[in-house]
């Protein structure tokens, strides 16, 4: 199983507009930070799950010489983990679609109403256009789902005054978007060679996602061989990151592939 990170950043992205820091104005291009997304692949790259669909996402997929996908995962539903779903459009006239996309019930009722063009089966496009070809399944925290032929567990965590919910797919535990992580979660995370967290940024807590602090003390918790950090803001530059992390933790970037 390959794991690609297609978008490391905030909701904000990296560099941020009208924004001169040290990080936006880097010239490290891991320091450029699309919004998130990733793409779940097998090791054989017959089956892919893409993972929540930002703005930039048909720049990412570009990027990243991706062609095809086989499902999408929305982990919660705010504009930056979907605000680019029309760009699925591109699919839409090949045999093998429409997607399958999943997403928990309430992004499930906000998908649907915010975007009732393309899940209203009645709404037709006119001859001669298109829009995204999609089938909405909702799925349910701790109950596992058959994705793509992956088995993945739907993992609830808070953000705020919503759920977010990351996955555990095999050796890969996913989460982005939590303020912290419920027993549950950290136990039904332990065992996995690979961690993916979010980590917005050192020192002062965030009141909805983990600061790198934070995430690094949850990583210990969990014991993964290696634990990558995503959603990172413009307060934290890639190259002191990677020399202050400990052994195992490191900042995942844009176009980033790791096996699995």
């Amino acid at each position: 199983m390959r794991l690609t990170f297609l978008g490391t950043g905030t909701s904000f992205g990296v560099p941020v507009i009208g924004c001169t820091c040290a990080v936006c104005t880097s010239a490290d291009p891991r320091d450029q930070r699309t919004r998130h997304a990733v793409v779940v692949e097998s090791d054989d790259g017959t089956r892919r799950i893409l993972v929540d669909t930002p703005p930039e996402l048909r720049l990412q997929l570009v990027r990243a010489g991706i062609a095809r996908i086989d499902a999408v995962w929305f982990t919660h539903c705010h504009a930056d983990h979907v605000h680019g779903i029309d760009d699925l459009r591109a699919f839409a006239m090949r045999p093998e679609y429409p997607l399958t996309a999943y997403a928990d019930p309430e992004c499930a009722r906000v998908l649907t109403r915010k975007f009732d063009y393309i899940f209203d089966a009645s709404l037709r496009p006119l001859p001669g256009t298109s829009k995204p070809e999609l089938h909405l399944e909702v799925y349910h925290d701790l109950q596992p789902v058959q994705v793509a032929g992956f088995d993945v567990l739907p993992l609830a965590v808070p953000h705020g005054t919503v759920q977010a919910y990351g996955f555990r797919i095999g050796d890969l535990g996913y989460i982005t978007d939590a303020k912290s992580l419920p027993d549950h979660v950290v136990d039904a995370l332990r065992g996995v060679k690979v961690l993916v967290l979010n980590a917005l940024w050192k020192g002062k807590p965030h009141p909805t996602h983990l600061t790198v602090e934070e995430a690094v003390a949850t990583a210990a918790e969990i014991g993964a061989e290696r634990t990558f950090l995503t959603h990172l803001s413009h307060r934290v530059r890639h190259a002191e990151l990677v020399d202050s992390l400990p052994p195992g933790v490191e900042p995942a970037y844009d176009g980033l592939t790791i096996e699995i």
